[in-house]
């Protein structure tokens, strides 16, 4: 097995590089919970601890990245409550060093965000919708855009071209898959298109810290082009009737700076499912990267896949179900 690129990235190489960047740490580090990336915490001889995310190589082109940048760096200038990357001393957010790609950001303290209360909820409205008005304004054109192909049917051949399916749970899977795959094509062949927008892209409730001022948005390595709802159904869990009450919730701050997208609130169950679709295959993708087996040592077996399939077949339940309803 060839040595992943990452046992490269040691704790000199990570102060090296921050110190080429111009800035001063002092050898304070501590690694961050992130798995797509490397991520730290890096204290500096003056001033409070950045934050150090080195990219996996070969995820996204530099121009991608750039755009991701530009688009956080927007975002707080027009005092969203996004963590942007810092500039080095020479302009930069993109920085290189011995074959890594890297940027620098502020370090930005808070905590889990409790999504109960009907005004939280209503505050991470408020701001979802501006980050969404803002990005109707400069699209993008080098990230990727949401697609049940790329989500769905590509883990799917991926997983089973690469006879990762146990043999004995293999056909059961192939069949599940294209029913959903099926389903998620015909709800997202009813909308249009051409009003999808910039998003965060992955706003879970992790990847919002709460403090006493409001919520923080971080993390924007997944954004990208695609239906608004996708920043919203992942902070709604519960009953289904629970899950109204909150989407309720969102939607009032929402609709205080632009539209709720109504229409799109049929692609929610299609959008849980094309996450769960490519969950799995995103592990299978990783599992050189010594990371991963580490982190998620129950993947592959037996297990495992009658848990997946079971997730799946109560997915096909929802997906025949009416969307939620708006209150």
């Amino acid at each position: 097995m060839s040595e992943h690129p990452y046992s490269r990235l040691t704790p000199d190489t990570i102060l090296d590089a921050i110190e080429g960047a111009g800035f001063r740490p002092d050898g304070g580090m501590l690694a961050l919970n992130s798995y797509e990336n490397r991520v730290y915490q890096i204290s500096m001889e003056e001033g409070p601890p950045l934050v150090a995310k080195f990219y996996r190589p070969e995820r996204w082109s530099d121009a991608a990245i750039r755009e991701e940048h530009g688009f956080s760096l927007a975002l707080a200038a027009a005092e969203i409550p996004v963590v942007p990357p810092l500039r080095s001393p020479g302009g930069e957010t993109l920085l290189y060093h011995d074959g890594f790609r890297f940027a620098l950001f502020p370090r930005q303290g808070g905590r889990w965000p409790e999504l109960e209360p009907a005004e939280n909820l209503a505050w991470i409205g408020r701001f979802l919708a501006r980050i969404h008005q803002l990005g109707t304004s400069r699209p993008f054109r080098h990230r990727p855009v949401l697609e049940p192909d790329a989500m769905g049917r590509d883990p799917v051949d991926f997983l089973l071209g690469h006879g990762l399916v146990p043999a004995q749970q293999e056909a059961r899977y192939r069949e599940l898959t294209q029913a959903l795959l099926d389903g998620i094509g015909e709800a997202f062949g009813r909308l249009d298109r051409d009003h999808w927008i910039p998003l965060h892209g992955d706003c879970h409730p992790g990847n919002i810290l709460w403090t006493d001022s409001g919520p923080h948005f971080v993390d924007m390595d997944d954004c990208r082009t695609g239906p608004a709802i996708q920043d919203l159904w992942m902070l709604l869990s519960g009953s289904r009737r629970e899950m109204a009450l909150q989407l309720s919730f969102l939607r009032e701050g929402y609709e205080v700076f632009r539209p709720f997208p109504v229409a799109e609130v049929a692609l929610i169950e299609p959008l849980r499912t094309l996450r769960m679709i490519h969950y799995a295959a995103w592990i299978a993708r990783r599992w050189e990267d010594p990371a991963f087996p580490a982190a998620f040592p129950w993947f592959g077996t037996t297990q495992y896949w009658q848990e997946h399939l079971t997730q799946l077949e109560q997915q096909l339940v929802e997906l025949s179900q009416p969307p939620l309803p708006l209150y």
